[in-house]
């Protein structure tokens, strides 16, 4: 019996339930599309600090994610430990998080990665970043998009108090590097698989409600 994704699931049902239960509750669409084996790249769309519980919440399987190394102190860090994260320096390049992330996936786990790379302002999606190319390519995981709306009512940036907000999940189709690296130039693959994400995402989003615009 795997304990460690019997704590996930039960983080995930108390999180449903009693913080965004009573602020507005959580729609799921497309929930058949999330793979149930085999590595996969979660690849949400960044709105809000509550997006990582928010799709943790909502995902059949146990995800790992990077979390920056300061959060790994006493009384937090065991706690988002036995949750699936590992520590990245920010900003630094963490080629020991990427090689960890790698690993993972190579043994056949759900990885949570924001493209963006960092929150956006609920207007216009962020730019892909291209680090998500290369580790896609190289552990040739599905990637799936994920399009949410509501964490940009429930908690924006700049704010510290959650408002009332209906969630509203829309999973995607999930795709492989391999399947949009058709060209021989590889410069030509990574921008078809970063235009491919921001494609992908949009729809998502505007399934969900949430009409971004594209990157500038």
């Amino acid at each position: 019996m795997d304990f460690g994704a019997l704590w996930f699931r039960f983080a995930g049902w108390f999180c449903r339930t009693f913080f965004y239960g009573p602020l507005g509750g959580i729609t799921v669409q497309n929930a058949e599309n999330f793979p149930l084996t085999g590595p996969i790249l979660v690849a949400p769309v960044h709105l809000s600090h509550v997006d990582p519980p928010l799709v943790g919440s909502i995902s059949p399987r146990k995800l790992h994610f990077m979390a920056k190394r300061e959060l790994f102190k006493f009384p937090l860090g065991p706690l988002i430990k036995s949750l699936g994260a590992f520590p990245v320096s920010r900003g630094e390049g963490d080629s020991a998080a990427i090689r960890r992330t790698l690993l993972e996936l190579e043994n056949g786990a759900a990885i949570l990665i924001f493209p963006e790379g960092t929150r956006g302002d609920g207007i216009t999606l962020g730019k892909i970043q291209i680090g998500l190319a290369m580790m896609a390519k190289k552990s040739g995981a599905q990637i799936l998009p994920i399009g949410i709306n509501g964490t940009q009512k429930m908690l924006p940036r700049g704010t510290s108090r959650p408002k009332r907000a209906r969630m509203i999940v829309c999973i995607g189709k999930p795709f492989t590097y391999a399947e949009i690296a058709t060209s021989d130039n590889e410069r030509e693959n990574r921008t078809a698989f970063v235009n491919e994400l921001t494609k992908r995402l949009m729809e998502a989003c505007d399934s969900a409600g949430l009409h971004l615009n594209p990157p500038g």
